[in-house]
């Protein structure tokens, strides 16, 4: 198993024991749950990348009829939309507040009443 995939396999199971802390888990989750995984993990080697080259966030690019210019660096535009695609996943899956807020608002939580509350709900009937 290579670097990349033991840092998804990380991720995923990072995922999945968030979202059992916060109560949203729910298997049928599980495709955003590999999808938020794989950015992680991408988002871990680009920034890797980035960092090795110095971590530039203007960078001097030739074009095509050699004229140089300052443009915005490639890696750290990466970064950027790899950081949107990691908060937008991680809201549909309740792991910011207002992810979270949403998904208790729906009634998708899928947190199991523990002994203690069925026992104190069985006592208040």
């Amino acid at each position: 198993m290579d670097d990349y995939s033991k840092a998804e396999k990380r991720y995923k199971n990072q995922i999945i024991y968030k979202m059992k802390q916060v109560g949203t888990y729910n298997a049928s989750f599980m495709y955003t749950i590999d999808a938020l995984a794989k950015v992680l993990a991408e988002y871990e080697k680009t920034v890797k990348q980035y960092e090795r080259t110095g971590r530039q966030v203007m960078v001097k690019h030739t074009n095509k009829s050699g004229a140089t210019n300052i443009v915005k660096n490639p890696l750290y535009q990466a970064i950027e939309k790899q950081w949107d695609n990691i908060v937008a996943y991680s809201r549909e899956l309740g792991l910011t507040p207002a992810g979270l807020k949403r998904i208790q608002d729906k009634g998708n939580t899928s947190k199991k009443e523990s002994r203690l509350e069925r026992v104190l709900h069985e006592l208040t009937k």
